[in-house]
């Protein structure tokens, strides 16, 4: 009876817990649609603001959007093209799909049956099918999961779209294209979308010559031990070319360890790293095939000595692996030395118009992205720009300059923003609206040598120290 009981208790608080989360959803859904009705008021503003501008040219019709994008983001330390894009979503959700905002605001779907809705529906540009597709969608959504109203989203929408598959197949080909995702431990993420079939074509390519590798590894495996010698060791004949992942267990005999994902990924940016394209426009010597690929790597020399274990960056965006620094810089044309004030980690510092390249370098290696709030663009594909401008009376000097991106340094002075440069690199920025916000130089992590050697080891050379390069 007892056992009953307990069991009949916790029925009941398992439904007291699910009708609380299911409160607690609801009032988050209609905070969230409520905030989305706030993003699309901000566009909308935005779009007055443009209106305005009957005569303007286009470059300066995109400044309002670009300039209220800009305020959002810094108030919500975010990207401001991140921002852009989620004011455009927005706008489109309140006043193209209506009835979806309005059953998200009432708790009866959440933001991911909302966005399923609204980016399958996207396409259908008269306001009748659209509408009799909200309405369709809609009823299912509010009895499913996201994931099964895609499915049924697409046959709806398949249905009451005029353009046929190879026109809009056409269209969605205009945008193609390859983006990098930084990961963690120094790894990051090529992503690419481009036509199926040649997504899947290179796929299967990469697959059948990770296969035939496999297939080679196996048969010096078989090589290997018909041939061992009398005494248990194999003899040296056979072999398999490996690279990244081999062990070798013999001279001259290589067997592979690598998976098939290792080898599909190790052959894909050895030949995107080295192979040439197919077709070459450009009739340049030596062709496409000749160009390289360029990365700019910060190395603390502790780390090239082997006394510490990590501090080397890539374009300031993330961690490159000690090794790989190592073989970076074993190969590399040349450096470009970066001193650091060895308590504070600062960049210690490097009169004409134009900064010379000793001032750039300073500048990169202190900035190391666009100084904007929120930008992450490498400070190597940036403008350096002048704090107080040259032709006012400001100096081509590092605590006047900076580095910003093209579309940043085009919209600080389209739209009205301030900057006031304080010491050690920080900048105070004044928005439009009157707000204001800092924006300090990245911080540095300093890497300490390792003090855990062994009695008889031999000590660390000491760094030697030489006079600024400029």
């Amino acid at each position: 009876m007892a056992i009953d009981q307990q069991g009949g208790a916790d029925r009941v608080r398992t439904r007291e817990l699910v009708a609380e989360i299911a409160a607690f959803d609801a009032a988050e859904a209609r905070i969230q649609a409520e905030r989305e009705r706030l993003y699309a008021d901000a566009y909308a503003l935005a779009q007055e603001q443009t209106a305005r501008l009957r005569d303007a040219s286009t470059r300066e019709r995109e400044v309002p959007l670009r300039a209220m994008a800009a305020e959002l983001a810094v108030a919500k330390r975010v990207s401001d093209r991140t921002m852009q894009t989620r004011l455009f979503e927005a706008h489109r959700t309140v006043t193209q799909f209506p009835a979806a905002w309005e059953s998200w605001q009432a708790g009866r779907v959440s933001r991911a049956h909302v966005k399923v809705i609204v980016d399958t529906g996207a396409e259908l540009a008269d306001p009748g099918a659209r509408e009799s597709y909200e309405r369709d969608v809609l009823d299912y959504a509010e009895t499913t999961s996201p994931a099964r109203v895609r499915s049924y989203a697409e046959q709806v929408a398949e249905n009451l779209n005029p353009k046929s598959m190879q026109e809009r197949h056409d269209d969605a080909v205009l945008d193609r294209r390859i983006w990098v995702e930084d990961l963690r431990d120094g790894m990051s993420m090529l992503g690419t979308i481009g036509p199926s079939v040649e997504v899947h074509g290179v796929y299967d390519r990469l697959t059948r010559q990770g296969k035939t590798i496999k297939a080679a590894d196996r048969a010096a495996r078989r090589n290997t031990t018909e041939t061992r010698t009398g005494d248990g060791a194999p003899s040296e004949v056979g072999g398999a070319y490996v690279g990244t992942g081999g062990t070798e267990v013999a001279p001259g005999v290589w067997f592979d360890e690598r998976t098939l994902d290792q080898i599909r990924t190790d052959l894909l940016l050895d030949m995107m790293l080295t192979a040439s394209p197919s077709v070459d426009p450009t009739g340049v010597e030596g062709g496409l095939g000749a160009i390289r690929g360029h990365v700019q790597v910060t190395v603390p020399a502790t780390t090239l000595a082997g006394t510490t274990l990590g501090g080397a960056q890539l374009n300031g965006k993330c961690a490159v692996d000690p090794e790989t620094a190592k073989i970076l810089a074993g190969n590399a044309p040349g450096f470009d030395r970066v001193f650091l004030d060895p308590i504070t980690g600062v960049v210690l510092a490097v009169d004409r118009r134009f900064a010379t390249p000793a001032q750039k370098r300073y500048l990169v290696a202190r900035d190391i992205r666009c100084r904007f709030p929120g930008c992450r663009r490498p400070a190597t594909e940036c403008d350096i720009d002048h704090r107080e401008d040259w032709a006012l009376g400001g100096k081509t000097d590092i605590e006047n300059m900076g580095a910003f991106c093209e579309s940043h340094h085009a919209l600080k002075q389209a739209a009205g923003w301030t900057v006031v440069q304080m010491p050690g690199g920080r900048l105070h920025f004044t928005a439009p609206s009157g707000l204001e916000y800092d924006d300090d130089p990245p911080p540095r992590v300093m890497f300490m040598p390792d003090l855990d050697s062994k009695p008889g080891d031999a000590d660390p050379p000491e760094p030697e120290v030489c006079p600024a390069p400029f």
